[in-house]
């Protein structure tokens, strides 16, 4: 082997040598964030069931784990626990598809036809600003204390909000990439189908792993207000009769409910920019 022939092997081997200790290094530092976060779950469940037992804070009003824990079996054993997340997921789930659906159609329009877009921008710009919650009795006058207004209290939670985000993505497409379809002669149908909506399908993503958070939200509010069933119903029945390990269970369940949503379409967008 010529001399050349050995000095680039060597650097070859000292690149992926580097790669290596790059790497390790990396997924060291993961572990450690993990371990970090693992041990700050742990201490805070550790000192909150401690605080309670040794009187430091009352278990009636902050409840303590080892209380969720027994809720949680009791509530499983009798068939009640799944049945109401059954129904605050299936809500939160048809409500996001609505939001996504409904908003991807009206930025569509929007961008699509100028005129519409400066009509309907200061109306937009109102409803977004609006408190959901202050809709929320209206919609139980409109439509009744039943599903659908718990539906559409979740929907309007982030509706405007993710027309207007759309149409801001689909506003800032590169002109020169337009210009190309319009030179090759194509249509606006081509501009949407071949450069708009393609290329905006990593910030969709983004959009709806920010709307299934607010889905969710959406219909606990209309639980509290219009449900017979599901996660917010049983958080404002726990406080109307004081059962505080219902309220504290309904939140920790809420929590894990939202970290799988997300971490499920974290999931699909990876597999999609892989």
């Amino acid at each position: 082997m010529s001399r050349k022939n050995r000095n680039v092997l060597s650097e070859s081997l000292s690149v992926s040598a580097a790669q290596k200790a790059y790497i390790r290094k990396h997924l060291l530092r993961i572990r450690r964030i993990r371990l970090y976060q693992l041990l700050i779950l742990i201490g805070s469940v550790a000192f909150w069931e401690i605080s309670t037992r040794i009187g430091i804070v009352d278990s009636f009003i902050f409840s303590s784990p080892t209380r969720v824990v027994k809720t949680i079996v009791e509530m499983t054993a009798c068939g009640q626990l799944f049945y109401h997340i059954g129904i605050t997921l299936f809500e939160t789930l048809i409500s996001f598809a609505l939001v996504n659906l409904i908003g991807l159609i009206a930025a569509v329009i929007l961008w699509w036809n100028d005129s519409i877009s400066k009509v309907m921008e200061p109306y937009l710009i109102v409803l977004n600003s609006l408190p959901k919650s202050a809709l929320a009795p209206v919609f139980i006058v409109w439509l009744g204390a039943n599903i659908k207004t718990i539906i559409v209290a979740a929907v309007s939670v982030s509706l405007f909000g993710s027309i207007i985000t759309l149409y801001s993505d689909f506003k800032s497409v590169e002109e020169d990439k337009i210009k190309l379809i319009y030179t090759l002669g194509g249509k606006k149908k081509d501009v949407l189908f071949k450069v708009i909506l393609p290329g905006n399908i990593p910030s969709m993503i983004s959009l709806m792993k920010v709307n299934i958070g607010l889905s969710l939200v959406g219909v606990i509010i209309g639980e509290f207000l219009a449900a017979k069933a599901g996660l917010g119903y049983l958080i404002i029945y726990g406080s109307q009769v004081f059962r505080l390990d219902l309220v504290i269970m309904s939140i920790v369940i809420l929590c894990i409910v939202a970290t799988g949503l997300y971490k499920l379409l974290f999931y699909y967008e990876n597999k999609y920019t892989r």
